[in-house]
């Protein structure tokens, strides 16, 4: 075989020989034929992987080589590999790692067009969790796209993180050149060799295309020393490539990578595991991480980090329980007087766990961590002991009369077995307790289906119940603490509990069959449902609910209803209604049938849902969204009204009428201006094409609309309704009042939230950022902590998520920042704000026609703008100041009324612009348009009056 493109090395340190197999095969089946592999074999390799080893290069002699160097260092296996490569280019694996199939040919297509010496790609690792794969989040950005940088200082990304660790080749003339090798002294060497390479050779070139699978989990603890030593020889790397200014970034990365999965593992450790990792951090950690960096990350990342310098074997134990269980209290908290919360330990500002919020909450809100400190069994008869923890500022009741029972519930189920708790033992920091039971006959189940029980402690002080798990580390119980069971059915069913602690690190108990009798009959159970009639009886019971469950699949629907349902005569009079796709009853549909019915007209009218009917009107028809009741409702109406669009694969009856009253102006691009939409194929174009063309009837609220929207969409001109919104009428009739009777009292909202009167409300409404179809909790852009600890005297900050998004939002103090996402109706929140803070979203074209204060919060508007298209630029018509950051929003805020009144002007004309035809009059126009019939002359429209004096 004359030279090869590539040499692959794979060190076969670790591992068995199917892992060996893996990776050499992955090298042999490369789509690149002139790919050679290098295993090397330590020197204390086992019988089995040297067969193997020798296996493999029987089966390609010209492609597989084996070396053996008679040395088990992995750098010094690594170098033999490198010294023993005769391709252009030298790639590394560890033993299990695995190249994807075009993984070479992309390397060396990438190599050949740029003449780079260090070409690399994305790699994944296993998540722990059997053959899952996942990248590190921070790849995305690194390999977004294809590029070549010329020197390393242009992408000093691959050295603030390990992404030089596999999934990179490098051209062996550059190796020779530089005399690059591992640094044998070093455990940790591939995490050094990558940055050190890319500091020296020339042209760099990243490819986006994933190349190495199946890394091991890392295991910081096994020798955290070396992983220390390799970390502080990148730092040295970098400040002699003078990116010294990227050493608190590597700082950062290093503690979130390395040492809080570190701590986030301590659980599952064992006990002189988790003794030597303590002993050995506090040897090595000191000095290596920086106070200011450890200030960076959230409380209890860094709390844990700091903990694990210092050696608190316990400390760090307790610090994982919160990593793993957010938001539970894990520790005794203290309060210091200027209000600020501490981890034990403080003060100290790496200890301040002030921002998780637990202060604000009571003691029967909290989540307390109830650490189970004993399990002993003797025969029947077990003991069991542990301590809720207690934060300094809540507790039960001094006053009360203290009780507590333990509970084990069947996992799925409702049953529950409990017990008292003999001895609890209250102190200023926790609780102690302690109880005895016979678990053999307290705990009685029925044998066959429950068999795991979780455990759970429920206290209470006469008004309050804390219920808590009893978190463990996973070492506590084994074996030596089974308990015999006397399950309902007999002993046959299961004979021994045997505690155990979940991967969410609490108690539960596991019914086993332990003794001849109990596993024989386990034995014919499983052979009475596995034999060849009973797997034929499982494959028809299965067949059975396909077919059940297809007639509830939304395919069967839509046929059932094109074909069936669409023959039915429309009924006269019957109209279905639906905001935001069934999410809530609000927005223009609710304003025209509140009009409806206020005006009495002979319609029957159906609301539609779909999670939930809370909120709607009590005496409305509803029906579930995609149920048949909601099919049968849309085949017989005569009208459609809605806001958002019914489902596109459902077609409108002949003699219905589709009134489409849209949910807002347009800043970004819609319909068919998105470049998503253009980017689709035909069939997705023209099915979009088909749905609008349903619409009989759009409302528009101002020439923008047309030119936008109307044009967008590909709509007539004839379906167009020029009367505005029916959602804004209670808007325009809102700043009537203002400027008649000011804006005290208050809407009966505000006292609905609990919104205090000298503060000033401030409405934050950012826009919607996921796809079609993605429904996710949203982390906010705006630091809602941060609000409140700044404004919370002055101001209460209303949040309100799209609704096809959900807000996440950190613990405040109380009244200062409250989520209003789930409130049905948006306008009734814009009458009620004295301010709104927004983005991109339509709301801004709505609250403009209050006249009252608009701050726009866009940090990212020029690559929003860039990414989804704008109808206009933003900054020159906006209706209130633009801010980019936390701190120019925070200044606006502060001097709102100075702020402000530099924008009243361009605010008119905003709203002038964009909402021209919304006169108060929106709702009784569109009725008198869309319901002509049905209007019955005798009786007198009280909107109608009510319309003419305001007139």
């Amino acid at each position: 075989m004359s030279a090869p493109d590539f040499s692959c090395v794979i060190t076969a340190a670790e591992g068995g020989e199917d892992a060996l197999t893996a990776s050499v095969e992955s090298v042999l089946g490369q789509s690149l034929r002139a790919v050679e592999a290098l295993v090397v074999l330590p020197a204390g390799a086992p019988a089995a992987v040297r067969s193997a080893a020798g296996s493999l290069a029987g089966r390609a002699p010209d492609r597989v080589r084996v070396l053996d160097p008679g040395t088990d260092s992995v750098a010094s296996l690594r170098n033999a590999g490198l010294d023993a490569a005769r391709g252009t280019y030298v790639l590394v694996l560890d033993v299990g790692e695995r190249l994807q199939f075009h993984a070479c040919r992309n390397l060396w297509e990438a190599g050949a067009r740029t003449r780079a010496d260090l070409v690399a790609g994305r790699w994944a690792r296993l998540t722990g969790e059997g053959t899952k794969e996942r990248e590190p989040s921070w790849q995305h950005p690194l390999f977004l796209r294809s590029r070549t940088v010329a020197r390393f200082s242009e992408a000093p990304e691959l050295s603030v993180h390990d992404a030089l660790v596999t999934g990179f080749c490098v051209r062996r003339a550059a190796l020779e050149r530089h005399a690059l090798r591992y640094d044998e002294d070093l455990t940790h060497s591939g995490i050094l060799f990558g940055p050190l390479v890319a500091s020296v050779v020339g042209r760099i070139a990243l490819v986006r295309r994933r190349i190495v699978s199946g890394r091991a989990v890392p295991d910081a603890g096994r020798d955290l020393a070396g992983l220390v030593e390799a970390h502080r020889r990148v730092c040295h790397v970098l400040v002699a490539q003078g990116l010294a200014e990227l050493r608190e970034q590597r700082d950062r990365a290093f503690l979130l990578d390395h040492l809080v999965p570190l701590v986030r593992a301590f659980p599952e450790l064992p006990a002189a595991a988790r003794e030597r990792v303590a002993a050995t951090a506090a040897r090595v950690l000191p000095g290596t991480v920086p106070g200011p960096v450890l200030l960076t990350l959230p409380p209890v990342e860094r709390v844990g980090v700091r903990l694990l310098e210092r050696g608190d074997e316990d400390g760090v134990l307790t610090a994982a329980y919160a990593l793993r269980r957010r938001g539970t209290v894990a520790a005794p908290l203290s309060m210091a007087d200027d209000g600020r919360v501490y981890w034990p330990g403080g003060p100290d500002p790496v200890l301040d766990v002030t921002e998780l919020g637990h202060q604000y909450r009571t003691f029967g809100e909290l989540k307390l961590m109830n650490r189970l400190t004993r399990y002993e069994a003797e025969g029947r008869r077990v003991l069991i002991e542990g301590r809720l923890v207690l934060p300094a500022h809540t507790g039960p009741d001094p006053e009360g009369p203290l009780t507590a029972h333990l509970e084990f519930r069947v996992r799925d189920g409702s049953r529950a077995f409990r017990v008292p708790v003999g001895e609890l033992r209250p102190d200023p920091t926790g609780i102690s307790w302690s109880v005895r039971a016979d678990l053999t006959r307290l705990l009685r189940p029925y044998g066959p289906r429950d068999t795991v029980w979780d455990a759970r402690m429920v206290l209470e002080d006469g008004r309050t119940r804390s219920v808590s798990d009893l978190f463990a580390a996973h070492d506590l119980v084994g074996p030596s603490d089974r308990s015999p069971a006397a399950p309902r059915l007999g002993r046959t069913t299961g004979d021994t509990w045997q505690p155990y602690i979940t991967l969410r690190d609490h108690l539960a108990l596991r019914l086993e069959a332990r003794n001849r009798p109990a596993r024989t009959a386990r034995r014919l159970v499983h052979y009475a449902t596995h034999f060849r009639p009973a797997r034929r009886a499982r494959l028809l019971l299965r067949a059975l609910r396909k077919r059940r469950d297809r007639l509830h699949a939304r395919g069967f629907k839509v046929s059932v209803y094109r074909s069936w349902l669409l023959r039915l005569p429309v009924r006269r009079g019957s109209v279905v209604f639906e905001s935001h796709m069934g999410t809530c009853y609000g927005d223009s549909p609710r304003a025209v049938h509140e009009e409806v019915r206020a005006r009495g007209l002979p319609l029957r009218c159906v609301w539609s849902y779909a999670d939930s009917p809370a909120g709607f009107p009590a005496d409305a028809r509803l029906v579930r969204r995609w149920s048949w009741r909601y099919l049968w409702a849309l085949a017989r109406a005569e009208y459609w009204v809605d806001n958002q669009g019914f489902p596109q694969h459902l077609d409108k009856p002949s003699g219905t009428v589709y009134l489409q009253t849209w949910h807002g102006s347009a800043y970004k691009r819609m319909g068919f201006d998105e470049t998503r939409v253009r980017m689709q194929n035909a069939p997705q174009r023209e099915r979009l094409q088909q749905a609008v063309h349903r619409f009989d009837h759009f409302l528009v609220r101002s020439e923008h609309d047309e030119r936008t929207l109307a044009r967008a969409y590909r709509l007539p001109a004839s379906t167009l309704l020029r009367t505005g919104y029916p959602r804004n009428d209670a808007l325009v009739a809102a700043r009537a009042r203002d400027e008649a009777q000011g804006r005290l009292p208050r809407p009966a909202l505000a006292a609905e939230l609990g919104l205090p009167d000298h503060r000033k409300v401030v409405l934050y409404a950012p826009t919607f950022r996921g796809g079609p179809g993605t429904r996710r909790r949203q982390r906010l852009l705006l630091d809602a902590a941060r609000f409140a600890e700044r404004f919370g005297d002055t101001y209460t900050l209303l949040v309100r998520a799209h609704y096809l998004e959900a807000a996440s939002l950190p613990a405040c103090p109380p009244g200062t920042v409250v989520d209003v996402s789930r409130h049905h109706d948006v306008s009734e929140l814009l009458a009620l704000a004295d301010v709104l803070v927004t983005d991109y979203s339509s709301i801004m074209f709505d609250y403009a026609l209050l006249d009252r204060p608009i701050v726009l919060f866009a940090p990212d508007l020029d690559t929003y703008a860039a990414e989804r298209g704008s109808y206009f630029d933003l900054r020159e018509k906006a209706p209130g100041p633009v801010t980019a950051t936390e701190e120019e929003l925070f200044a606006v805020l502060a001097r709102l009324k100075t702020a402000d009144t530099g924008f009243q002007e361009q605010r008119a004309a905003f709203a002038e612009e964009f909402g021209a035809y919304d006169r108060g009059d929106a709702a009784r126009s569109v009725v008198d348009t869309v319901f002509a019939r049905h209007l019955v002359a005798s009786r007198p429209s009280r909107t109608a009056r009510t319309g003419e004096a305001r007139r």
